[in-house]
């Protein structure tokens, strides 16, 4: 294992753990909210942004395990999917957050 495949998989499973994360405050949301009598607008949110956060996970989830291969090429292309996708779910749980918060929903 090259210094480049381990740097492709610390990139790769820091986006796995990003998009996780947004799934996991989708999941609380929802599960908070389905315990209030009013909260089915809050759960009716979460379940129209838990498709981002699920193809969030799995790009996070593809390029880690295009990351376990032993082609440079792949790691490098893993970098780039995991990383894209870390961030974009990053500005996704963001939104979502301020979304919530500011009673968007």
């Amino acid at each position: 294992m090259g210094v480049l495949a381990l740097v492709a998989f610390l990139v790769t499973l820091a986006g796995v753990l990003v998009a996780a994360g947004h799934a996991g405050y989708l999941a609380m949301l929802t599960s908070a909210a389905k315990k209030r009598a009013g909260g089915q607008p809050a759960v009716d949110f979460a379940r129209k942004r838990f498709p981002i956060a699920g193809v969030g996970l799995g790009v996070t989830l593809l390029a880690l395990l295009i990351s376990s291969g032993d082609s440079t090429g792949a790691d490098i292309f893993a970098m780039i999917l995991g990383g894209g996708g870390g961030v974009a779910s990053l500005k996704a749980l963001q939104s979502t957050q301020s979304k919530f918060r500011n009673g968007q929903f």
